[in-house]
């Protein structure tokens, strides 16, 4: 029951519905010019995926491989790794301003 949730581009046009996917692709354009982008993607569940893949670079940048042979420790290395980004996230998220 999975479905692609991607953001049609702003200026899209309609294709023929001639396959289930340029038909889903049609309601994805229409629906988003009819409640605006943003409404869209939180509607959608697209903004889950974009935090997921954010927060998937983050792990990356952690280091790109398993360092642990055992598969316990790396088990053990993932959760310090997740042990590190949940500190990071406990300080708080910035807050960005507009200046000028």
């Amino acid at each position: 029951n999975a479905h692609a949730v991607i953001p049609p581009r702003k200026n899209a046009k309609m294709w023929k519905p001639d396959t289930a996917g340029a038909k889903a692709r049609n309601e994805a354009v229409r629906s988003s010019k009819y409640l605006g982008r943003a409404l869209w993607r939180n509607l959608t569940g697209y903004h889950r995926r974009s935090r997921v893949e954010t927060k998937m670079h983050c792990v990356k940048l952690l280091g790109q491989r398993l360092l642990a042979r055992d598969f316990d420790r790396q088990v053990a290395e993932i959760q310090i790794r997740a042990a590190i980004l949940n500190g990071f996230t406990a300080l708080g998220i910035p807050r960005t301003v507009a200046v000028g």
